[in-house]
């Protein structure tokens, strides 16, 4: 195995993945503009509600912290997506697999081009947020950065599982790559503390990654603590949720190859 050679591999995936995104300015701003409206409207209900709510006046952020942050898990896992996606449309898959290119350097090349996508995403919606509201969610120091781990690892193990079943049952199933996330959304806790769950969905949302981030974040917005508690549950179950999407994915592969099935992959 030659590293340079494989660096040289997942470099020429991104590449092609950035040569799209340059050459077509409305990819880039779509990247920006859904985080920045909800962003938006999140910021004015906090403006409105403020006054008579003792939690959105100590911490104004609150909301807008919350948007950001459910954007970058977002991001994360539609960046791992679209990005096989795009293969797919333009009917690629079978180049890709008849080349040098191992799995494993394709899934690094859509985890860097998540990286890329939800950076220019999220950080169009941040950069909006501080000119606007002068809200900047840098605020929150380290523990931004271990928020920002955790939410996009678990964005990518989501994604990669999508592009599996999309590959295994093909682009009929595309509309997963949509809906997959939002089945997290109510037991993530975005907006709301988990403890205001049922009994049973409590036990559900302490199974999921994102639940636990986003205690953390109202844990620094309101107490000024960062719970380690919380960060390596996090992490931990993250680290189960990567290894069962790369396996999906990794299966999904393996059947098409056997079933010759990539260079019938398409619109």
């Amino acid at each position: 195995m030659n590293p340079a050679a494989s660096l040289r591999r997942i470099g020429a995936l991104v590449l092609r993945h950035m040569y799209l995104l340059r050459k077509s300015w409305p990819r880039v701003i779509s990247l920006a503009y859904y985080p920045t409206v909800t962003m938006i409207m999140w910021a004015f209900i906090t403006v409105y509600l403020a006054p008579t709510n003792n939690v959105l006046s100590d911490a104004p952020g609150f909301f807008i912290g919350a948007v950001l942050l459910w954007d970058i898990l977002f991001r994360g896992q539609l960046g791992v997506s679209l990005s096989f996606f795009e293969e797919m449309y333009s009917r690629n898959l079978g180049n890709l697999f008849v080349s040098p290119l191992r799995p494993w350097e394709l899934i690094a090349g859509q985890l860097v081009m998540s990286v890329i996508r939800t950076v220019i995403g999220v950080g169009g919606a941040a950069l909006v947020a501080w000119l606007l509201f002068r809200y900047s969610i840098f605020s929150m120091g380290f523990p931004l950065l271990a928020f920002f781990v955790n939410l996009i690892v678990l964005g990518w193990a989501i994604g990669l599982a999508v592009s599996g079943m999309v590959l295994r049952w093909g682009l009929g199933a595309e509309e997963l790559a949509w809906a997959a996330i939002f089945l997290l959304a109510p037991v993530s806790g975005v907006y709301y503390p988990i403890s205001v769950l049922p009994d049973w969905l409590q036990w559900i949302a302490h199974a999921v990654p994102a639940s636990h981030v986003f205690e953390g974040m109202r844990e620094v917005l309101l107490r000024h603590t960062f719970s380690f508690d919380l960060f390596f549950t996090a992490l931990g179950l993250n680290v189960l949720y990567m290894i069962a999407g790369v396996s999906v994915y990794l299966l999904a592969i393996r059947h098409a190859r056997e079933r010759g099935m990539l260079l019938q992959m398409g619109e």
